[in-house]
């Protein structure tokens, strides 16, 4: 198989949410097989170092201030990167939040900050940035998603709604655009150590307890997502679309213990 099909040299990334965690993952694993770069931040200054690391691999590297919680921020961002680049020809929806609590607990400013941000954001910077894909008829669009996308998980009611509203934005999305060679996708990552998490990575008890239930007998590293990311970005995926794509190590297999352990012999 030709490696022409995963390069992506002469195009250019948008990657939103690319001040730290896996959105920087997300747009260096992009950057390594050619992509030129749109980084976005709510603070532009917070993606100086990180586009110096990006231009020193060869990149062209744009930079733009971007809050995807308020519409005209979207749309000042969007006609910003058009004027600076011209064709995009990737995007990858990667800007979201968090709010980890019991149900009963969440508040009517919790839900909004994470639907917000998670959901309304990302339709919303899909949108802007399909209108010029649909026009010249080519691009890829992945939104990110999570396990949470297909399971429930207790103290993640605002994040799992809006990951499963992601799943089911990328169906209808990739019905409405791909006719207009425009692919959408959701890449679900398991549960992978970010900056969101971190704390509960300092409990040996519930880590144990995580890989207990992860088939690869792990939690992933965030380079684990690189070989997906630059799938769904490339020519390697153009008959995939509306697809939810799950790297998470098995854990959404639902491991239970079907067999009885032997007992040990006295």
């Amino acid at each position: 198989m030709s490696n022409e099909l995963f390069d992506l040299s002469g195009q250019v990334a948008m990657v939103t949410g690319t001040s730290r965690g896996l959105g920087q993952y997300f747009a260096r694993a992009l950057a390594k097989v050619g992509a030129d770069l749109i980084l976005t931040s709510r603070k532009r200054e917070t993606l100086d170092s990180f586009a110096a690391e990006m231009s020193a691999l060869g990149r062209r590297v744009v930079s733009l201030e971007l809050d995807v919680r308020d519409h005209a921020s979207i749309q000042s961002m969007a006609a910003a990167a058009e004027a600076a680049v011209g064709q995009i020809h990737i995007l990858v929806n990667n800007a979201g939040c968090n709010v980890r609590k019991p149900a009963l607990d969440v508040t009517w400013d919790d839900w909004n900050l994470v639907l917000d941000t998670n959901l309304r954001g990302s339709f919303f910077v899909a949108q802007a940035i399909a209108r010029g894909m649909v026009a010249r008829g080519y691009g890829r669009i992945i939104n990110i998603g999570s396990v949470t996308s297909v399971f429930g998980y207790a103290g993640l009611a605002p994040y799992g709604a809006s990951r499963g509203g992601i799943r089911q934005l990328t169906m209808s999305l990739a019905d409405d655009w791909s006719p207009h060679g425009v692919t959408v996708n959701c890449l679900a990552p398991g549960w992978f150590k970010t900056s969101q998490n971190r704390v509960m990575y300092e409990d040996p008890e519930w880590v144990e307890y995580l890989v207990e239930r992860i088939p690869a007998n792990r939690p992933g590293m965030p380079n684990d997502l690189d070989g997906a990311v630059v799938f769904l970005a490339s020519e390697a995926s153009r008959y995939v679309t509306g697809q939810t794509l799950l790297v998470d190590g098995g854990i959404s297999i639902g491991r239970t213990r079907a067999m009885v352990k032997p007992k040990e012999k006295d």
